[in-house]
């Protein structure tokens, strides 16, 4: 069996073979169609998944109903809601598959078993959060210090799936802007590549 996304995932260079080799059993192979919710509001999260193949998005509804989209998930990504996995709440925000899914799913009590057995899964564990909470801060400075169009350029750069697979109009809430000013963009990057 192929663990190429938990190799990726659970890089981190204090693993010993035996406590990957643990971890990695302890991971369940499952399947999503386009379309399947991975996590709904108002539910806890007793998991999280390892994206093996395909796409999925984070959503909230903001104060008009209207879906604005948090996050994307790509390939070799932790897909997880961590406030409510880890602080047991309900949780305010949707995962959704926007192609067909292959996941790792790791249960959050298997998780809790190895994360006090196997002190380098502790140390993972941290040094994911951090990189994770660099990356939110990042995103939340770079919607008000760049343009709406280098903030899709760097979406292109970083998770090319995203523009591939993604309707225009999930991308543009990620982005900030309107479905229109998203369409504009890409048609000038088309027509005048050079300028941008």
């Amino acid at each position: 069996m192929s663990y190429k996304a938990l190799e990726i995932s659970y890089d981190f260079p204090f693993f010993l073979p035996e406590e990957l080799d643990e971890i990695f059993k302890a991971h369940e192979k499952v399947e999503f169609q386009k379309g399947d919710f991975i996590l709904e509001e108002g539910k806890t999260a007793n998991e999280y998944y390892i994206i093996e193949k395909g796409l999925a998005r984070s959503f909230v509804n903001d104060f008009n109903g209207n879906e604005v989209t948090t996050n994307f998930f790509v390939e070799n990504e932790v897909v997880i809601e961590v406030s409510s996995l880890f602080q047991r709440i309900p949780t305010q925000e949707n995962i959704v598959c926007i192609t067909d899914c292959e996941c790792w799913r790791f249960g959050f009590d298997t998780f809790q078993e190895l994360f006090h057995k196997i002190p380098n899964l502790r140390e993972w564990g941290r040094s994911w959060m951090s990189q994770q909470l660099f990356a939110y801060k990042q995103r939340s400075v770079e919607m008000f210090t760049l343009s709406a169009t280098k903030r899709y350029l760097n979406l292109l750069e970083q998770k090319p799936q995203v523009v591939q697979y993604a309707p225009l109009k999930q991308i543009a809430s990620y982005l900030g802007v309107t479905d229109t000013s998203l369409s504009r963009i890409r048609k000038e990057l088309v027509s005048h590549p050079k300028k941008i």
